[in-house]
């Protein structure tokens, strides 16, 4: 059986194409009654498209007693030959396959953006050691090997430059085609490409840990196959094989007419029915292709038109995850805030805590100078941190640092932290020489698009809910520029799970989207998981079902839209499909319909199916992100 399937399989959709222009012309002849042959030109479309069905339906059978359209429809070939309807044989056996080949391009065009990131795996990598340099195939580069990418090379893993100045062009993590500036100390992932200058990197993920096999293992996951409502499909397609032998009996039987029965069994097949769902949910899947998500099952976009309730986490969801000065006030006469904050991002310069490292770079970003230079720097766990610039000793850190250095926090100082600590801010207290200075203010700013995404979902139908890790101060500064009503804050990962239970227990749906290791346990538990790809963690984006690779959270209203309308356009498709069966065979059984005419019927409705479920691919194409219908 395996040798068979490999002829079957011989050719693919090349075969295929030429196999039915072969058949529609041998038909076409046959039609027309020309006798340029010594046997009637249908055989031709028997043989070519009629037989490759029935070793299928031979295959399924033995193999797994798979009785699906494929027998039906090999019913029909035959007893049409017996009958001696060879037309009718062929016009059944050409339709069949059209609509099949159809369904395969369907599926072939909706996988096409997803599957370019295959074929961007790196081939080679050069690899530096005893001071040489040698190229070696890509799957044998090792943890802690010295790499070197050279100038309009694809980076053939994760890992860390150590030397050298670039820019890479991220598009295929990010989406963004602008080139990124990298150095010493960056961050680099596999399947970007170098784009000017060349640079060691040190290799930290490799193989299938590297994020362009993660990404291809999530393409490899996405399969109509897994939905629910394909199983239905799949069984009613095996009962009506069943009731159609039955009919068909019953017919002839009472008709005597073996011309009817073999009509109903034409018309009865079931292929529209089967056909229906798969090709509309991967021409959806297909369509969220686009838009920047990565499906991992067909079933999740089903999930997610059940969906009542969406929760997000605030950081690197509704924010950018990236902390910002925005504010640096000073208390002392001869001391400007601007003075201020160039000492206290050179202090902050050699820290390894994220909030130092922030005002370090916002400082850089901001006046385009570089870092003064900072002496005798300490960096005290928990506290902050102390160094000495431009003759001046400096202390940034809480209160707890300046209470262990003997300086007490005037009442002016207090003011203005709780100002900022109420609108969300992280707040770091600031002393000069033994003295109290003044505070610098952090936020995590707010994604561009946060506001009018939650808006359109909300319009949509669909309830926003904050479900935060953060401080209540922080989550209800966030929610409230977004209009967010429903806020739960300081949740740990269990508290999140308990808050979606709760949810699904009282029969509302709930969408999880979240980009961090704390948010995997929700993104598996929710009714559907969508996961930030750019900026999620590893754990996190194999919990979720549907990944946002762009980060591009504006896409979200698409996605809920398209999902609600790939199950309309399965309703429509099977209503059609068994709407035209029941009339169908309504005529075949009055004698009104003759194998022929039936099978152009039948077949057509198929064709049909398929057709209306591929219009999904190119569906909201020319609508705004945030554009609500």
């Amino acid at each position: 059986m395996e040798q068979l399937e490999r002829v079957l399989a011989w050719g693919g959709i090349r075969r295929d194409v030429a196999f039915l222009i072969v058949s529609g012309a041998a038909l076409l002849l046959s039609v027309v009654g020309a006798e340029l042959l010594p046997f009637d030109p249908a055989w031709i479309a028997i043989v070519l498209c009629g037989i490759p069905i029935v070793l299928e339906a031979i295959i399924g059978l033995v193999t797994a007693f798979d009785i699906k359209a494929d027998v039906l429809v090999s019913i029909a070939l035959v007893a049409s030959v017996v009958i001696g309807e060879t037309f009718a044989a062929g016009e059944v056996a050409f339709i069949m396959q059209l609509g099949a080949l159809l369904e395969e391009l369907t599926v072939a065009r909706a996988r096409a953006g997803i599957e370019r990131l295959v074929h961007l795996t790196p081939r080679t990598a050069r690899v530096l050691a005893g001071g040489e340099e040698r190229v070696i195939p890509a799957e044998m580069v090792r943890v802690g090997d010295l790499l070197r990418v050279l100038p309009g090379e694809t980076v053939p893993v994760d890992g860390v430059i150590r030397t050298g100045q670039t820019s890479i062009n991220q598009a295929v993590m990010t989406g963004e085609s602008m080139p990124v500036d990298k150095g010493p100390g960056d961050p680099v992932s596999s399947g970007t490409v170098n784009q000017f200058g060349s640079f060691d990197m040190e290799a930290e993920k490799v193989g299938e840990d590297s994020s362009i096999q993660r990404m291809i293992r999530l393409v490899q996951s996405a399969d109509a196959g897994k939905a629910r409502i394909v199983g239905i499909a799949d069984r009613w397609a095996t009962w009506i094989v069943v009731i159609a032998l039955s009919a068909a009996a019953l017919t002839w039987l009472v008709t005597g007419q073996v011309i009817r029965a073999v009509t109903i069994l034409v018309v009865f097949c079931p292929c529209a029915l089967v056909l229906a769902t798969p090709t509309a949910i991967m021409a959806a899947i297909g369509n969220a292709t686009h838009h920047g998500f990565l499906v991992r099952e067909g079933d999740a976009l089903e999930r997610l038109a059940d969906v009542a309730r969406v929760t997000f986490d605030k950081t690197g969801t509704l924010t950018q995850g990236i902390l910002r000065v925005t504010a640096v006030e000073s208390g002392l006469p001869q001391v400007d805030a601007q003075t201020l904050y160039g000492w206290i991002a050179a202090a902050e310069g050699r820290s390894e805590h994220p909030v130092g490292r922030a005002i370090a770079a916002c400082y850089r970003e901001s006046t385009g100078e570089m870092l003064k230079k900072a002496e005798h720097f300490t960096m005290l766990p928990g506290r902050g941190v102390q160094a000495q610039v431009e003759g001046r000793q400096i202390a940034a850190g809480n209160e707890a640092l300046l209470q262990d250095l003997g300086i007490s926090l005037p009442e002016w100082m207090r003011e203005k932290a709780q100002y900022h600590l109420e609108r969300g801010c992280t707040v770091i207290d600031l002393a000069v020489d033994g003295q109290a200075a003044g505070i610098a203010a952090l936020s995590d700013t707010p994604r561009p698009e946060a506001e009018k995404t939650v808006r359109a979902l909300r319009l949509s139908g669909v309830e926003p809910v904050l479900l935060t890790g953060d401080h209540e101060r922080a989550a209800l500064q966030v929610a409230e520029q977004m209009g967010i009503q429903e806020v739960r804050a300081g949740c740990l990962p269990e508290d999140k799970l308990a808050y979606i239970r709760s949810c699904e227990q009282a029969g509302k749906r709930v969408c999880m989207i979240g980009d961090g290791i704390n948010d995997a346990p929700a993104l598996k538990t929710a009714h559907v998981g969508i996961a930030m790809g750019g900026v999620g963690s590893d754990i996190a984006v194999d919990a979720a079902d549907i990944v946002l690779i762009n980060d591009e959270i504006r896409e979200l209203p698409h996605l809920f839209r398209l999902s609600r309308r790939m199950m309309r356009t399965i309703r429509y498709n099977l209503t059609f499909s068994m709407g035209l069966n029941v009339v169908a065979i309504v005529l075949a059984m009055t004698g009104i319909l003759n194998p022929v005419v039936g099978a152009l019927v039948h077949n057509a409705g198929s064709v049909f199916v398929i057709a209306n479920s591929a219009l999904l691919l190119r569906w909201g194409a020319q609508s705004k992100p945030e554009e609500i219908p």
